[in-house]
């Protein structure tokens, strides 16, 4: 059976990283796409499990080629979602989730529109100002500069098929693999797998 491809975007604080992580420490039928990036490589880091590291050049070779589902620059660095990548894990029978921002969300829906498409949200405004300062990562004008951001991100909500509020993290877990299941279910999928003859 063909895997799924999720995308789980939202807010920076909404807590992304964690419901990821969450998901894939109970359950061994998903995967998380592993981001291509131009940046150097952290202690510790090995390419192909935390990034796949690339030159610039080779970056942008694989931009003209088309290689990557979504892709942007975030200061002097690329990062993009390996098209072959996630084919290898759909082909596998997993459902590879794609924890990305809004703007590569939209560029996954052009290309990917049976997607499924997940926007966590945090229960208030102040709750997220909250996690955000906790962090104690950032300063005050970052932290501004944030929130400002996490609200033009919320404008985005319209075009996710599901909204997750995360007040915690197990139930907010839950619901998320809850609607993978759903869509695993639905008849559109199911013929796409099986065909009309179903017995």
């Amino acid at each position: 059976m063909h895997g799924n491809l999720v995308v789980i975007s939202g807010p920076s604080g909404v807590g992304k990283g964690t419901i990821c992580r969450a998901l894939m420490e109970k359950y061994n039928d998903l995967a998380l796409s592993v981001s291509a990036t131009t940046r150097k490589a952290r202690a510790g880091e090995t390419d192909g499990k935390e990034y796949f590291f690339y030159s610039l050049e080779q970056f942008e070779e694989l931009i003209k080629q088309e290689a990557f589902l979504e892709w942007a620059k975030v200061f002097d660095n690329y990062y993009g979602t390996s098209r072959a990548y996630v084919k290898k894990v759909l082909a596998e029978g997993k459902d590879c989730i794609l924890e990305i921002d809004v703007q590569g969300a939209m560029q996954v829906k052009k290309k990917c529109p049976e997607a499924i498409f997940i926007f966590l949200v945090p229960p208030s405004k102040e709750e997220l100002a909250r996690r955000i300062t906790g962090r104690g990562t950032e300063n005050e004008a970052e932290i501004q500069k944030r929130l400002k951001m996490a609200a033009q991100e919320m404008t985005y909500l319209k075009d996710y098929q599901y909204v997750v509020v995360n007040d915690q993290v197990e139930a907010a877990t839950e619901k998320v693999r809850a609607i993978i299941l759903a869509e695993r279910c639905k008849l559109s999928r199911w013929l796409n797998c099986h065909g009309e003859d179903l017995f």
